[in-house]
């Protein structure tokens, strides 16, 4: 029988990243301008790896293509192939990140032969006055976009909002976001890694270079309407599963655990339970293993075949399926 899987992260060390990733985490490190963990990856060449067990040392991709439909669910396998359909990471925004857009599935596939974007965001930590920025403030049109983009005034008509702990975020593809330095989140998102930049501050890379926009890439992306209601509304006292965002490409809830719970079957589907404070074991249900531990920053991978399985401990956990 299958058991659930912890691995090692994909790190990427960026212009805009921090140290609270590994502090997080409760790694030793002092390692500056870690801005991503790619915790639950399966993209080429930035793939988490099976940390433990016999299969310690594949990728998530190996992991999909020895397994099949025991991980993925018969389901997901009949949607998605033998692919893995998620990206989850940690993202440490020491500084601000880029003003940026996604494209949805026809634009991706039609410009890049590839996968539309649409992502969430779950705060874990926010320095006081930390901002993020979803959608636009007001309807706007694309020559009023051509003008801010040149003027740099683009920013003047994003909507922003002060980020706490536990805010949730909904990004659909073509709504223009950013998010502001101070904040530690959670981001699930389906895989693909198509970033249109709008605006990046005037910054330079290592090389002293300009970073690379995509403006006209991103007007054909862009929802122009106004969109000032990506913050998502959870009972936060809710004890047990609470759901978050649940959409055509991914279903997140949360769970606060205290004591024992079950992790029920979800729909013949794998589940992805992302660690965000606590400690918690899984266990199979009616099984005696001694389970996987589960510690703040950790995520572990439940494939379809291992469930359901049974919760101990005092945690909160997104769980994260399709």
């Amino acid at each position: 029988m299958l058991t659930p899987f912890k691995f090692q992260p994909y790190l990427r060390t960026v212009l805009w990243g921090g140290s609270r990733i590994a502090a997080y985490k409760g790694w030793p490190t002092a390692e500056e301008g870690l801005g991503e963990s790619w915790e639950i990856s399966a993209m080429p060449g930035r793939e988490s790896v099976v940390k433990e067990g016999a299969d310690q040392g594949l990728t998530l991709s190996q992991l999909v293509e020895k397994y099949g439909a025991d991980l993925l669910g018969r389901r997901v396998e009949e949607v998605y192939g033998r692919r893995f359909p998620l990206l989850v990471k940690l993202i440490d925004a020491h500084r601000d990140l880029s003003l940026q857009v996604h494209p949805d599935d026809g634009l991706a596939r039609s410009l890049h032969s590839g996968t539309g974007k649409t992502e969430m965001w779950y705060v874990v930590r926010a320095d006081a006055g930390a901002m993020i920025y979803a959608g636009f403030s007001q309807a706007i049109t694309p020559e009023e976009y051509d003008r801010r983009v040149a003027d740099h005034s683009i920013m003047h008509v994003v909507a922003r909002h002060e980020a706490h702990a536990g805010d949730v975020i909904y990004l659909p593809a073509g709504c223009i976001h950013t998010l502001g330095a101070g904040n530690l989140v959670v981001e699930v998102q389906q895989a693909s890694d198509i970033t249109y930049r709008v605006y990046d501050y005037g910054r330079r890379d290592a090389a002293g270079h300009l970073r690379e926009l995509h403006t006209d890439l991103a007007r054909s992306a862009l929802d122009f309407s106004a969109g000032d209601g990506n913050f998502v509304t959870y009972d936060r006292a809710g004890k047990g599963r609470t759901p978050l965002v649940h959409c055509p490409y991914f279903r997140t809830d949360r769970f606060s655990l205290c004591g024992e719970a079950s992790l029920p079957a979800a729909a013949d589907a794998f589940q992805v339970l992302v660690c965000v404070e606590g400690e918690a074991v899984l266990r199979p249900s009616g099984g005696a293993s001694a389970g996987v531990s589960l510690r703040r920053g950790e995520s572990v991978l439940v494939p379809a075949a291992a469930l359901p399985q049974r919760m101990s401990g005092s945690a909160t956990l997104l769980c994260v399926t399709v």
